[in-house]
């Protein structure tokens, strides 16, 4: 099994436990994903020193304020990591509307065009911004690897699945009993474009619900999304690990 995306960064334990367990589990590679400059060089310091962990680079929409050329030209030197093999994550917040949407969007379109230019996917947020996230992914990212990292937007899973280069991520909440749109959306990815991740700290799945999240209960959630798809946990594990190196590279 893999973690498309934790944040090793922000989770209470030192990053060699995290690893430890999650190889425990039979979590073999993870992400860890940067959210601005500091947290994006913790990653990748992470990357390099287990050879399970990648490193994504990116300015997070909370983070967005501001957002100019010098900001992109830091991503983009980042992003010549050997051990970064994504963009973002980048997106669209308006939940918390912690930054200027005009900053947002400017940072997220940036952000695709990075992806674009060092050839590596980008991993989009978005938070009560559907619409606009798909119109900027629409008008910007063809052409790009897009990764829709823990995927919220279960009535428009059909829209989503249209654009042929774009992957679904699912994150613990799917195991929540009142996702139900979101497991019946997971029914209808084909297995070369799901992935699964933990967001750690963040989004334990059940049973770890309420506790703080860890790359190897990626395991959790892949086991319930195998039994809602009637596969074998083995099948299931294989297809994420299959859509994993394709778009990541690993």
């Amino acid at each position: 099994m893999i973690d498309s995306h934790t944040h090793l960064h922000i989770c209470e334990q030192p990053d060699p436990e995290l690893v430890e367990a999650a190889a425990q589990a039979g979590v073999r590679k993870m992400l860890t994903v940067g959210t601005d400059g500091g947290s994006c060089r913790l990653a990748l310091a992470a990357a390099e020193a287990f050879p399970q962990v990648y490193a994504a680079v990116g300015r997070h929409p909370n983070a967005a304020t501001g957002f100019d050329d010098n900001d992109l030209a830091e991503l983009e030197a980042l992003a010549a990591h050997p051990r970064c093999l994504a963009i973002g994550e980048t997106g669209l917040d308006y939940y918390r509307d912690d930054a200027p949407r005009a900053d947002q969007e400017r940072a997220f379109v940036a952000q695709i065009e990075l992806a674009r230019r060092v050839e590596k996917p980008v991993v989009i947020h978005t938070r009560e911004a559907d619409e606009d996230t798909l119109a900027i992914l629409r008008e910007h990212a063809a052409g790009v690897k897009v990764i829709l990292h823990c995927f919220s937007m279960g009535p428009r899973i059909v829209e989503c699945l249209e654009q042929p280069d774009w992957w679904i991520s699912f994150a613990g909440n799917v195991t929540y009993p009142k996702n139900e749109d979101l497991r019946a959306a997971a029914l209808r990815v084909p297995a070369d474009r799901l992935l699964v991740e933990t967001d750690a700290p963040y989004l334990s799945p059940v049973p770890f619900r309420g506790k703080p999240n860890q790359p190897a209960n990626t395991v959790k959630t892949a086991e319930l999304l195998a039994l809602e798809r009637r596969v074998s946990y083995i099948e299931f594990e294989q297809g994420v690990e299959a859509a994993a190196a394709a778009v990541f590279g690993w």
